[in-house]
């Protein structure tokens, strides 16, 4: 039996945003009601997006009522918006203190919008501990790991803050604040509830997580039955360069991420992607390009080349003329390569500039 939570202020209402459909279906029962209330929570969260338990009209009234003693749908709440003159978003959302003691904290989430699709660029921790040199996220350190409430939360606000607007296709990716993979479990049962077809429906055409080489989370996701796509940050073209400005690559080195690789199991219609943030005078040279050409030459594989996006950090932009010629060696070479330039700089929204920065204008 579960004890009223006004009984007990240490105790905290179950947030139904991030449990599988099975937690819910158990909750349900815990509470004395058949399973399937569950799944019609489930169905009114991710199919219906209602995010106030009155308007589960799925759900009886006497139900909902006694559910809302127990129960809440907790969303991250926009602190502000940040809009770019190319119609990206840059949210500042904040979370509360969460489960297990976690503190509150303070994070973004960036949508895109295009033609026929958005695409919405989701944190998966609060700061990050991997400390990339030239990624103004590092500079924030690892605050805390979120939950999946809080993961798929991000998603939910964006559509919903966008739903005049929205476009038929929704592509989600794991690039914004801290690395997914050392937030494995939680990020995985996010995920399966933005694949699910009975929750957001996303197809995993559409979802992508990338992660700077954690050897052991790519091996164990390569052993999901539902996954996203998978992105690899390599930015250099040997482990020399790759120390200076990952220091995860003392780790796990380039030779070893690249065997890691090789095993991982493509799906039919899949590639491995490859980020290089090209750093201007640092990565960029055509023995660079020939360098990565050989890297990934025996792997079903394309590069996305990322000119660096200007922070207050001792790189610089890359000429105009050498990511062209990076990208025309990679091509010459047989590797697929494309010039990814990011959208949303002058909002800080861009690929490295998420680091809660404010001199930008907002609404």
């Amino acid at each position: 039996m579960i004890a009223n939570m006004g009984d007990n202020p240490s105790l905290r209402a179950l947030n139904l945003l991030g449990q599988s459909a099975d937690e819910l279906r158990a909750f349900a029962q815990s509470l004395g009601e058949p399973s399937y209330r569950g799944a019609q929570i489930y169905h009114a969260l991710y199919v219906e997006r209602h995010f106030d338990l009155a308007n589960f009209t799925n759900l009886p009234a006497e139900f909902r009522k006694r559910l809302a003693e127990f129960a809440a749908v907790e969303l991250p709440r926009i602190v502000r918006r940040h809009v770019s003159g190319d119609g990206t978003v840059r949210y500042v959302l904040a979370l509360g203190p969460g489960g297990h003691l976690q503190k509150a904290a303070t994070i973004e989430t960036v949508i895109m919008p295009e033609e026929n699709r958005q695409t919405i660029c989701i944190s998966s921790q609060a700061g990050c501990a991997v400390d990339c040199q030239f990624c103004l996220t590092a500079t924030l350190g690892l605050v805390r790991n979120l939950s999946a409430a809080e993961i798929i939360g991000q998603v939910l606000v964006a559509l919903d803050d966008n739903s005049a607007a929205l476009k038929p296709q929704t592509n989600v990716v794991l690039m914004g604040q801290g690395e997914p993979l050392l937030n494995y479990d939680v990020v995985m049962s996010a995920v399966r509830i933005l694949l699910d077809p009975n929750a957001l429906a996303i197809s995993p055409k559409h979802v992508t997580l990338s992660t700077s080489g954690i050897l052991p989370g790519i091996e164990r996701l390569a052993k999901e039955t539902v996954r996203p796509k998978l992105a690899i940050s390599l930015n250099a073209s040997n482990n020399e360069q790759r120390d200076r400005i990952m220091p995860i690559n003392r780790k796990y080195p380039i030779e070893a991420l690249l065997e890691t690789c090789a095993r991982y199991p493509l799906r039919p219609w899949e590639h491995l992607t490859f980020e290089y943030v090209l750093l201007g005078g640092f990565n960029d040279a055509p023995e660079d390009a020939r360098r990565v050409a050989r890297l990934v030459a025996n792997l079903r594989a394309k590069v996305n080349l990322i000119p660096w996006n200007p922070g207050d950090l001792p790189y610089e932009k890359p000429d105009p003329r050498r990511i062209e010629e990076f990208r025309r060696i990679l091509t010459d070479k047989g590797v697929r390569a494309f010039v990814r330039y990011s959208r949303g700089q002058d909002v800080m929204a861009a690929c490295g500039q998420l680091a809660l920065l404010e001199n930008a204008a907002s609404v």
